[in-house]
């Protein structure tokens, strides 16, 4: 019985890694900030082998990080959260400035050039499961373009 228990517990951890080597991150970047800046973005392309979605992110960078979309809604550009983000199978999702994007507000420190910001990514598949990806995202020089100058 041992046995069995111990080979089903071996079983479930290294399934465990599949879920997550499903989804490729590429060209994960922070925008850098000034010393008083409590805000910033972050971006990046992603890509899954199956249909899931980005549904939270999380940083000990920020007290606050979510997903949020930039649109055009009756002639005025708006920002806000976003509860999930699909990604269908085999397609990029891009994360950029001016369209979907990571927000890191209530900063802890100033984000500088050359920084690596951890993220947590999470994603759920099809069937309500759940998962995360650890990123590690390279701040990039400040630019005057911010798309959430009032977080």
């Amino acid at each position: 019985m041992f046995a069995l228990r111990h080979f089903a517990l071996l079983a479930v951890l290294a399934a465990a890694p599949v879920a997550t080597a499903q989804i490729a991150v590429m060209d994960p970047w922070v925008r850098g900030t000034v010393p008083a800046q409590k805000s910033t973005g972050a971006f990046m392309q992603l890509k899954s082998a199956t249909d899931v979605a980005l549904v939270s992110v999380s940083s000990p960078a920020a007290k606050v990080a979510e997903l949020h979309e930039m649109r055009m809604e009756g002639g005025v550009m708006r920002m806000g959260a976003v509860k999930r983000l699909e990604l269908p199978a085999g397609k990029v999702v891009t994360l950029s400035p001016g369209g979907y994007h990571l927000m890191l507000m209530e900063l802890n420190a100033q984000v500088r050039e050359g920084d690596k910001v951890p993220l947590t990514l999470g994603f759920e598949d099809k069937a309500g499961k759940r998962f995360t990806v650890d990123v590690q995202a390279t701040a990039r020089a400040l630019t005057t373009a911010m798309p959430h100058s009032k977080h």
